[in-house]
């Protein structure tokens, strides 16, 4: 059963390297880190969820909004095959009610903070930045080409954006849910700025990531995605 349909556009993702122990207490039981060339990697994402229908209704004032959040990459085998998704360290999103649902349906970790965007295309280049206030503004900038690219076969770009499953952790539990979408298109990066304190807005697990230089920055252009309904495994 699809759960939500949106879509999700303009994905400015900032990809850093992190001691993979920093993760194992928000592993969800049945799950194991993903690396990709021996590097674990958090990603901080930003992105517009647009055209929002919910159980296939749209919910007044709802339907377009800013998201940025905080996830890590892991796997899970079933039956012999490895399912690849994420966890969410935390979702921040501008409206009560998409934390409400999002934290009573999936048990994630939404927070509401005020939000705002900018999405500027002049010639050839693409400018996006997406802001949230806790206190003081955090934002994260990104200009890149205004020309989108095919994804490349086994690429880091590849890596980060094809991992279709949502893994939750509640204590003991895992619950998972699918993702669909086709593969994405990116644009080629050539500037950013990452303006956040992650000890305030994440946690004192993640206070290295303010004095390490992102490994990589991408922007995808997203597409149409559908959620399936979330499933209880253990």
């Amino acid at each position: 059963m699809n759960f939500l349909k949106a879509e999700w556009r303009k994905l400015a993702i900032i990809n850093y390297e992190i001691n993979p122990d920093i993760l194992l207490k928000y592993l969800p039981k049945g799950t194991e880190l993903d690396f990709y060339k021996g590097k674990c990697y958090v990603s901080l994402v930003g992105f517009m969820f647009l055209n929002t229908r919910l159980l296939g209704f749209p919910i007044p004032f709802h339907r377009n909004f800013e998201e940025v959040n905080l996830r890590f990459y892991v796997k899970k085998k079933e039956n012999g095959t490895w399912k690849r998704g994420v966890v969410f360290i935390k979702e921040i999103v501008p409206r009560p009610a998409l934390s409400f649902i999002a934290n009573s349906v999936y048990k994630e970790n939404y927070h509401t903070l005020p939000m705002r965007n900018l999405i500027h295309e002049k010639g050839e280049e693409l400018l996006i930045q997406y802001s949230w206030k806790d206190k003081s503004w955090h934002s994260i900038r990104v200009t890149a080409e205004n020309v989108a690219q095919p994804m490349e076969a086994d690429s880091e770009f590849e890596f980060i954006t094809e991992h279709y499953w949502g893994f939750t952790k509640k204590e003991n539990a895992t619950s998972e849910y699918e993702v669909c979408h086709p593969q994405w298109n990116c644009y080629r990066v050539k500037d950013y700025q990452v303006t956040i304190d992650f000890t305030k807005v994440y946690g004192l697990d993640f206070e290295s990531l303010n004095h390490k230089e992102p490994v990589s920055v991408m922007l995808a252009e997203g597409s149409e995605i559908e959620v399936r309904t979330k499933k209880n495994v253990n």
